[in-house]
């Protein structure tokens, strides 16, 4: 493992999913899990969502529309928590579920809108004063 790129990728993934979560994730994991959390925490959050190439916001709003259209609604909520956290708005969410619904299917969009409903709601309940 390259400590660099976890460190790196555990404080950018903290920055976006929120510490809770991320806490979470990793003092969950177990001997099974654990290779799993290394392997995002250092190449998806250190090695991609680290380069300089795309801001935390197109890289929120790439995600968004990848996951909704792969039919994943956990990460589509944690993921949209993590676009308000990047400073998107939920309109610029809405626009993106729109073109989903138009490139992948309505079905995509109407699952995605429901998934996006329940995280403004929570993203809204656990926002700090």
């Amino acid at each position: 493992m390259n400590t660099n790129k976890y460190a790196k990728g555990l404080e950018i993934r903290t920055q976006v999913l929120g510490e809770a979560y991320v806490k979470q994730s990793i003092a969950n994991a177990d001997d099974f899990s654990r290779p799993l959390q290394e392997l995002v925490t250092e190449y998806c959050w250190g090695h991609v969502w680290g380069r300089e190439g795309l801001s935390l916001q197109e890289r929120s709003m790439i995600n968004l529309a990848m996951i909704s259209a792969l039919n994943r609604p956990h990460e589509l909520k944690l993921h949209i928590q993590g676009a308000l956290r990047n400073g998107l708005s939920q309109e610029q969410i809405r626009e993106i579920l729109l073109q989903v619904g138009i490139y992948c299917g309505v079905p995509a969009a109407v699952d995605s809108f429901r998934v996006a409903k329940e995280a403004f709601a929570d993203f809204d309940a656990n926002a700090q004063p």
